[in-house]
Formats: structure tokens, C-alpha cells, sequence
């Protein structure tokens, strides 16, 4: 073994370099491109093209042979990957054209396009000649964003300096067809804070299916409050400005416009002030689907948008009239508690159906209609109650491709809606998601049997015979040094808590109990129990330093339906503990060898919110905590998601103060230690320096272990890997204060196999 766990995951960002990934198919299905990196250990991403019926790649862009591949000197394209939670460089999106003949992407700031073709360097004067084979860069104004080729592959759209410009990749005409004209605060064409973090909506911009015209938001950040981010280890550095709508605060002013090629913008009207958010957009061609552009004398399909109330309880379906910018409610979708966002919704089908999704039996279902059954609420459910739709991945013609989970919220299993019914494509064990594209299936899997994704290229057969494979994309990253994760599954306690324990692989059962380690994230948007290995690796290196881990999902956590999720509303505290209490309980009934003396809890983001809040509320279960840049106090952080499950602190100020951490300081009985990066603009550093204010004015002792230059991703090398080590020899020297010395972060470094030296076994 070269390095230790904690340096491997570190320098592989947890095993992702190498693994192919964004995908997408062309309309015909004969291609496919992707990105993926030349090894596990380097970082930089490349464009890649499949060829599906001889099963060849071909490498269409190196950033390495180009301008450059960081985003060192560009603010803005940092802003954007953090908001992705992006770890690698190079090329790290990209957008092509409807019949894939080109894609374009940006690098430190620059725009490039390259020929999917494979013929060797794309005509016209717009760039600056060829700078790679097939691939040159264009003469587009910088630090350029979010580049889009329009369907035709004759423009390419990018947003820079505010303004969202258009070049022709013939002449290299390069205009603003959006522009703030200096207006300090507006933006065209890019999403704001809110939508990048909490909506899952990266982009501010659609090309009208004809290339003639955008559908373009515009932002507003100049009511939304200012927020300074400091660096206190560089004194000289001035501090960051950002623009952070906390809870209760004023969002950014987000409104739509259809933009002309020629500069004429026309405002879409909606209700503004009842449906503030902006969700989503989709402007599909004549034909339906994402890839399709329609066939002639078929009926435009009119623009599409999702908007919703600040209080989250109505969620609005438009349809726009893109020559007036008129809307008309097709939807209008009510939650007493709130609206869920479904990442794929809404999409056109080829035959004038809408895809979309709605709750009904305790379950979220797939709805495919018409505008005029969706606007009379008549479009009929087309999955069946039990079966809940996570997102729709694809729509190629009449057939819409959902992930989804049926028995089991830890496998997450693929279906296809289309003229025959619905038909299941890959079930079982197992997490997979898919693109599709003219009768091409790309299957991206991963599995408890083995590390990392598979990806399988299935093609069906022009005589009805059953979808065949074709080729596979290997993935170049490395494997974990490290026993094979073998998780318990089980579903603990009254409520049924998916639960995994994972063990040393050293342990023999009966041989001695384990002090217990709970590693939770426990909250909304994130599910850690699933059939997946790779789901499991830092817990099972946990569990090798001598812990029996317990990852529970309570509720509130995705993949179980409404009622579940909807079990946190107005509590986001009381709920995730009990939850914990209860998992960790159920655990120790299971596996008898957990010792309920010794439990320590880590968790970073919710997770240390989490953590910190069994420490201070049940200390009679949890012995010792570890809190990773938690949110400690929820009027500090941000509105669309605090709001969705508080409320507005100033009409709920009760539910504001129970759900907080600072009136517990006093409490603290336990060991704590608290993380957080110093440059943190998604939980920012405030929450931990407040939480540790009450508790020294408490005289409670803690641990506080800032991060300088680090954001919430914490995905620097030396930092990643340091702060494991960190973490076991806190949660072993706090939990020996009741059993026995254990390992130090020495023996940690190089323990993988065979038991730690000093490990409790009483």
C-alpha cells in the first residue's frame, strides 16, 4: 500500500477522478460524449466521444493542450463550482448543439468549441484558429460562463460581465442581446445564489428551438443583504463581499425575458411578488423530448416555466407566449407544509405531453398530460402508488426515462413511461441512473458487490428485439486501499430507520464490544444508507480504526415519500435526533457487540448540526461529538431552504429559537470538537464562532479547529486527509476517558487491516 486511506481519498477526491461522467447522447444515438479524466490521481477533466456501434473513444478536448484548465483567476467560475460542489479542473460541463455536431465549454474564463465530429478543426473566422485538433478557441469577451451553442451549432451564447452576449461562429460577430448597461447588481443569463445551492438550477438561459431567440433571467442582487468573508491567516487581503440572502432577509429579484438575436428584450409576466422563485425553465422544439427539434408543420411548443411562493407551498406550472411574453397557468400545485422541486420536470414529450410530478397516496408519481389535462387537472398518474419517482433522467420521443425506488429506499432503480406502459429497466440492488437518446440506454451503476460505476451502452434493435449491449465506458479510477465495505442493512426501531453497521473486517463477533461511531448526515436532500460500496468507504475506514459505525437515514431524508419527508416541518431538531436515538438503539439489539457506553457522532454541513445537537441534548446517548462546519443558529443561513422547513423567523421566532444551537451552550456535558472552513460562503464561519462564544461564556470546554482558506467543500488535499486523522484521535481520546486508550492518528495513518494497537475490547 502507497498511501493511507485518508491520503488516497484526498488526493483521488474521494475516488471521483477518472470516472466518466455528463454524459450525453446524441439524437441519433450513435454517439455519445462524456467527460472523465486521464487516471484516478489527476485532476483535470477531458472531453470524450463514443462511437456506439464500434465501441471507440475518441479524446475531442485536453485542457492540457489548451489555455489552461483551472479557474485560478476567475471568481466567477469558482462561485459556480462550488455551487456544484465540483472538486476537479479542466473541462467540467459542456453544452452541444441539437444534431451534436459541436460542443462548447469554458476554461479559465475562455470560451472553446470542438468538433464532435472528429473531423479535425471547425470552420469559420469567430476564434482564434485551431488550438488542438478539432477544438480552437473563440474571440469571446472574458471571464466568459455557462456557453451554449444554439440548436443549429451556428451561435454559441455566453454570459460575461453581467450581460448575456451571442457570437456567430462563422464571422465572429460578438453582441449583447441582454445587458445591465452597467447597472451594478443585474445580471443576465446566470443563476442566482439561491437557485445554484438549493434548486438544483446551474444555468439562466434557453435557446429558443429555432436559435432565433433566448429565454433569458435576469437577477437582481442589489436588495440582498452583504456579507463580508474574511481570511484572518492574510491580514492584507481585503475581505470577500458576497451577496447572502439569510432567513427572513430579502432575495435577489429574479425575473424573464425573451431576448431577440438583435437585442429587442420582451418581459414574461407572472405574479412576481406571489412566486418570487424562479425554479426552472424549458424551451423544447416542435417534437418534444430534450434532444429532439421537432419535425415539420408540427406546433411550437411554447416555453415552459416553474415558479414558486416564498412560503414554498404553491408550486406554479407556466406556459409562456413567446411573442408577448403572456403566461398562462397550466398547474397550480398546493402542499400545506411545502412543494417539492423534481429535478427533470417539466419535459415535453414528442406526441404534446407534459412530464411531471405530483403526490398522491403517499407517493411521488409520475403525471403525463397535455397542457389542457394538466391546466383541468386531469392528466392521469402513470406510475403506480408505492413507487417513488426521484427525477426524470430523459425523454426520447413518447418514452420518459425516472429514477425511482419501490420496496426499498436504498436501491434506486431505472423505468421507462412510453406507449406500451411502463417498463422496468434495471431493479435491485444497486444505485443507477441513465441517459437516453434515439433508442440508445446508457446505465450508469453502482453496486454493494463492487467499487465504483459501471456504464453500460445498451442499443435496442431495429425488429423489436430486446436492448443489447453495445459497449461499456470504462472508468479510470483508482480503488480504495481498503477492505471491501460489507454493510448491515436493516431497518431499525419502531419507525423503521434505514440503518447500516459496518464493522472492522478484523472483528470477530463476540471477540469484544466496539466503542459505536453514528456518521449521519440525518437531514433534507441527502441519503447515506444505499446499495452502493462506494457509499460506505470512510465509514468502513472508521470501523477499521476500531469503531462499529451506524449510518442512519431518519426522517425528513429523501426516497421515502411525502409523509416522511414531511416529518421535519417546523422541527428540524427533534425528529433527526430522536431518529439517531433510535437507529443507534436498534443497532446495538442487532449486532451485540456495540457498546452503548462509548457513542460518539460526527457529521459535517446538517450532519454537524446534527452532531452538535445530540452532545447538547442527549448526552445520556452520545459521549462525544464532532461537528463539521454545522449550522448552528438558522437565521444565519439561507432562505429558500431554512424557510421551507421554519418559516420566516420573524413570523415563527419560537420555531427559530428551538431548532437552535446557541440556547443549548449551557448544556454541553460532552466532548466537542468543532470544524469550519474560514472561507465558507455557504455556512459560513459565523455559525461555529457563535456557537463557540456561548459555550466559553458558559465555561463549557471545547474544541475548535478552523480551516484557513477552506470552503464547505473542504476538498483541499492535505486538509481532507488531515482532517480524518484528526477526527479519529479526538473521537478515541474522548471515548477512552470511559473504556480504555486508543489508536493515535500514527497508528490511524497506516491502519487498514488487523486491529488498531490499544483498541478497547472491555
Amino acid at each position: 500500500m502507497t498511501d493511507s486511506f485518508p491520503r488516497q481519498q484526498a488526493r483521488t477526491r474521494r475516488f471521483s477522478l477518472g470516472a466518466p461522467r455528463s454524459f450525453q447522447i446524441s439524437p441519433d444515438g450513435a454517439t455519445v460524449a462524456f467527460l472523465r479524466s486521464r487516471g484516478g490521481s489527476d485532476p483535470v477533466t477531458c472531453l470524450w466521444a463514443l462511437d456506439v456501434a464500434s465501441g471507440d473513444e475518441r479524446l475531442i478536448a485536453d485542457p492540457a493542450a489548451l489555455h489552461g484548465f483551472g479557474a485560478e483567476d476567475d471568481e466567477l467560475e469558482k462561485a459556480r463550482r462550488e455551487r456544484a460542489r465540483e472538486q476537479a479542473l479542466g473541462i467540467v460541463g459542456f453544452a452541444t448543439d441539437r444534431e451534436f455536431t459541436v460542443a462548447a465549454f469554458v476554461l479559465a474564463g475562455h470560451v472553446y468549441l470542438a468538433d464532435l465530429g472528429g473531423t479535425g478543426g471547425t470552420g469559420g473566422t469567430g476564434g482564434t484558429g485551431p488550438v488542438g485538433s478539432g477544438v480552437r478557441q473563440l474571440a469571446t469577451r472574458t471571464p466568459a460562463a455557462d456557453p451554449r451553442p444554439d440548436p443549429a451549432g451556428r451561435l454559441v451564447a455566453y454570459a460575461c460581465g453581467g450581460a448575456l452576449r451571442v457570437i456567430d461562429i462563422g464571422t465572429g460577430d460578438d453582441r449583447a442581446v441582454a445587458d445591465p448597461a452597467g447597472a451594478g447588481g443585474i445580471s443576465f443569463g446566470l443563476a442566482e445564489f439561491i437557485a445554484a445551492e438549493e434548486m438544483e438550477r446551474t444555468r439562466g438561459y434557453w435557446w429558443a428551438p429555432d436559435g432565433s431567440a433566448l429565454l433569458v433571467a435576469r437577477v437582481d442582487e442589489s436588495p440582498v443583504q452583504r456579507w463580508y468573508i474574511a481570511d484572518p491567516a492574510n491580514p492584507a487581503t481585503p475581505a470577500r463581499e458576497v451577496r447572502y440572502p439569510s432567513a427572513g432577509t430579502t432575495n435577489a429579484e429574479v425575473t424573464a425575458f425573451i431576448a431577440t438575436l438583435t437585442g429587442q428584450l420582451t418581459p414574461v409576466s407572472w405574479d412576481n411578488l406571489a412566486f418570487p422563485y424562479l425554479v426552472t425553465a424549458c424551451w423544447a422544439g416542435t417534437g418534444g423530448g430534450s434532444n429532439s427539434g421537432g419535425g415539420t408543420g408540427q406546433q411550437p411548443r411554447p416555453p415552459l416555466l416553474v415558479v414558486q411562493s416564498r412560503d414554498q407551498r404553491e408550486l406554479r406550472l407556466l406556459a409562456v407566449d413567446p411573442g408577448t411574453g403572456q403566461t398562462a397557468v397550466l398547474r397550480a400545485d398546493t402542499d400545506p407544509r411545502w412543494t417539492d422541486i423534481v429535478p427533470g420536470v417539466p419535459a415535453w414529450t414528442a406526441d404534446g405531453r407534459i412530464a411531471w410530478t405530483a403526490d398522491s397516496a403517499g407517493t411521488r408519481r409520475l403525471l403525463l398530460g397535455t397542457a389542457e389535462q394538466h391546466a383541468a387537472g386531469t392528466a392521469e398518474p402513470v406510475t403506480p402508488a408505492g413507487l417513488q419517482v426521484r427525477e426524470i433522467l430523459d425523454v426520447d420521443g413518447n418514452a420518459v426515462l425516472f429514477a425511482g425506488s419501490a420496496d426499498d429506499p436504498a436501491d434506486i432503480g431505472l423505468w421507462l413511461a412510453g406507449p406500451d406502459g411502463l417498463t422496468p429497466l434495471v431493479l435491485g440492488d444497486g444505485v443507477h441512473g441513465a441517459r437516453r437518446s434515439g433508442d440508445t440506454t446508457l446505465v450508469s451503476s453502482r453496486r454493494l458487490s463492487h467499487s465504483g460505476a459501471s456504464v453500460v451502452v445498451l442499443r435496442e434493435s431495429k425488429d423489436g428485439q430486446p436492448a443489447a449491449e453495445a459497449a461499456r465506458i470504462p472508468s479510470l479510477a483508482e480503488r480504495p486501499e481498503l477492505p471491501d465495505p460489507r454493510p448491515i442493512l436493516s431497518y431499525g426501531g419502531p419507525r423503521r430507520i434505514r440503518t447500516a453497521i459496518l464493522l472492522p473486517s478484523w472483528h470477530e463477533p463476540g471477540s469484544g464490544r466496539l466503542p459505536v461511531l453514528c456518521d449521519p448526515y440525518g437531514g433534507p436532500h441527502a441519503q447515506r444508507v444505499l446499495a452502493s460500496r462506494d457509499e460506505f468507504l470512510t465509514s468502513q475506514w472508521l470501523a477499521e480504526q476500531g469503531f462499529a459505525v451506524v449510518v442512519a437515514d431518519g426522517r425528513g431524508t429523501p426516497g421515502r415519500g411525502p409523509q416522511w419527508d414531511r416529518a421535519v416541518a417546523a422541527d428540524l431538531a427533534g425528529p433527526t435526533l430522536e431518529d439517531q436515538v433510535e437507529a443507534v438503539q436498534a443497532a446495538a439489539e442487532r449486532c451485540g457487540d456495540l457498546d452503548l457506553s462509548r457513542v460518539g457522532i460526527r457529521g459535517w454541513s446538517f450532519g454537524g448540526y446534527l452532531a452538535a445537537l445530540a452532545v447538547l441534548r442527549r448526552p445520556d446517548v452520545f459521549h462525544a461529538a464532532i461537528a463539521g462546519a454545522p449550522v448552528t443558529d438558522w437565521r444565519l443561513y439561507d432562505t429558500h431552504y431554512t424557510e421551507r422547513y421554519l418559516g420566516q423567523p420573524a413570523i415563527s421566532p419560537a420555531v427559530y429559537e428551538r431548532n437552535s444551537l446557541l440556547a443549548d451552550a449551557a448544556r454541553l456535558s460532552r466532548p466537542l470538537m468543532i470544524i469550519h472552513g474560514l472561507a465558507d460562503d455557504n455556512v459560513v464561519v459565523a455559525h461555529s464562532l457563535r456557537l463557540s462564544s456561548a459555550l466559553l461564556a458558559a465555561g463549557r470546554p471545547h474544541t475548535v479547529l478552523p480551516l484557513t482558506g477552506v470552503t464547505h467543500m473542504a476538498s483541499q488535499e492535505e486538509v481532507a486527509e488531515n482532517l480524518l486523522l484528526l477526527q479519529v484521535d479526538f473521537l478515541h481520546a474522548a471515548l477512552s476517558r470511559r473504556a480504555g486508550p486508543g489508536p493515535t492518528a500514527t497508528t490511524a495513518r497506516t491502519a487498514t487491516t488487523g486491529a488498531p494497537a490499544g483498541t478497547a475490547a472491555g
